[in-house]
């Protein structure tokens, strides 16, 4: 397996530290607000590289943190009159619920923040012992001069001007990162020997890594991962401290996302082009965003458009074609060959457009082959197993067709065509089948396509 480093800027052989406890560490979102593309984009990115490690037979300890104690929360908090727990609750578990309607796998670990604050203060204890860390009137700083490899991660070149404007000028030197805030005791904040405040939020991820992932290992874990966005100064800033307090590298490999951009322009809340994820969910299935955010290369910049969200969905809708044309199919055979040309293209840096083409190549050759041979069992065990593997591998395809089809129509919608249903069948059983004939025109005449089995009657929005 190869994986493109954004330290080394090349693809490289993906070798764990210990191939039954590959450690894997994603920045989750601060949760003051719903979660939008961006977020959706990033977790669908690392959920397809969290499979493919699983189907490689790699044991994972995979983690994503949250956010939740932030200046911009707190802000939130004070202008909705509610509890910092209460936003923060509120937008996590909002948060938690959209991903599972993405299909991403839930992490081992979901460290929330202000469960990590005494391994926070731990660290810099030991920075500030070691004269890396010190004291200025508003907090407690990293001093970037003790750490000779600052800068190894991101390569960036930091802007002494700017930075100075807009933090404290007494620092040691102008990119120097706060680690500590020092809180007037009516704020929001905990209790420290070097003073009442809250956390900087580079340190959070440092503190978190190392309580729940650290071992005997020359790094902390394996790949770090996250948006392009963090990799300065979040991930510069991260691996820093790690490097000054426990005299380890963070991160073995790190891996980072592209941008979403819409009509152009990076999207993001202060230029008032971002889309929440939940937006996209009143008008497509979750899956067909999954399907979306997936198809473009990880790494690359995804350009939105409703259009290309469309022309995704209806991509997609081939697959759940396919599953139809066998529904009702339990059994499988390998298809050694499909498995094994999806996992190579896979493999390599997680290439989702070879993958496609493998898949848009199955698609088109098995249902000629169903046209040709309908009744085919073991042409139907085969399309079966290879419809689940890509269910496990990619995290779509893996719902009743049926039931995809049926999306977009209102509960009330739904009950209506359900209650039809139930009296065709009941007319049928009673052998009124002028009644059951009448009942299912007046089912097409509302576009809803249906299909029987022996133990039930399964329906469709066409």
């Amino acid at each position: 397996m190869y994986i493109y480093d954004s330290v080394k800027k090349q693809k490289i052989e993906f070798i764990p530290q210990d191939p039954n406890n590959v450690k894997v560490y994603i920045c989750g979102p601060t949760v003051y607000d719903d979660a939008h593309l961006g977020h959706a984009r990033s977790a669908i990115s690392f959920d397809l590289l969290h499979r493919v490690l699983l189907h490689n037979k790699y044991k994972v300890t995979f983690v994503q943190n949250i956010t939740d104690i932030d200046d911009k929360i707190i802000n939130r908090s004070i202008k909705e009159n509610k509890s910092l727990e209460n936003i923060t609750d509120t937008y996590t578990n909002k948060y938690i619920q959209e991903l599972r309607a993405l299909n991403v796998l839930d992490p081992d670990i979901r460290p929330k923040a202000t469960n990590s604050i005494q391994s926070m203060q731990n660290l810099i204890d030991i920075l500030f012992s070691k004269d890396i860390a010190y004291v200025l009137d508003d907090g407690i700083y990293f001093d970037i001069s003790k750490d000779d490899k600052y800068n190894s991660i991101s390569k960036q070149v930091s802007n002494d001007t700017e930075q100075r404007v807009f933090s404290n000028k007494n620092k040691r030197n102008s990119a120097d990162f706060a680690l500590w805030k020092f809180q007037d005791k009516s704020s929001v904040g905990y209790e420290y020997k070097l003073g009442y405040g809250r956390p900087g939020w580079h340190v959070e991820c440092s503190a978190m890594i190392e309580e729940h992932l650290d071992g005997e290992s020359e790094y902390m874990i394996d790949i770090h991962g996250g948006g392009q966005d963090l990799l300065f100064p979040h991930h510069e800033n991260e691996a820093a401290q790690t490097r000054c307090s426990s005299n380890k590298e963070l991160s073995k490999y790190w891996m980072h996302n592209g941008f979403v951009n819409i009509d152009g322009e990076k999207m993001s809340k202060s230029l008032g082009n971002s889309f929440f994820i939940k937006d996209t969910f009143s008008k497509y299935h979750p899956e067909a965003l999954r399907f979306y955010l997936l198809s473009t290369h990880y790494r690359s910049i995804l350009n939105f458009s409703w259009e290309n969200l469309e022309k995704s969905k209806v991509t997609l809708d081939k697959l759940y074609r396919l599953k139809k044309r066998i529904f009702g199919t339990n059994k499988s055979i390998k298809d050694n060959d499909f498995e094994k040309n999806l996992l190579n293209t896979l493999n390599d840096d997680l290439n989702i457009s070879e993958a496609l083409s493998v898949i848009n190549q199955m698609l088109s050759s098995y249902n000629d082959e169903l046209d040709k041979n309908p009744k085919d069992k073991t042409l139907k065990f085969k399309i079966n197993n290879n419809l689940s593997l890509i269910s496990t591998m990619l995290g779509i395809g893996g719902l009743n067709p049926y039931e995809y089809f049926q999306f977009g129509l209102s509960t009330d919608e739904i009950k209506k065509i359900n209650e039809l249903i139930e009296l065709r069948l009941k007319a049928k059983k009673d052998k009124n089948f002028a009644k059951s004939d009448e009942i299912r025109d007046k089912l097409t005449a509302m576009n809803i396509s249906i299909m029987d089995t022996p133990e039930t009657t399964y329906w469709e929005k066409i």
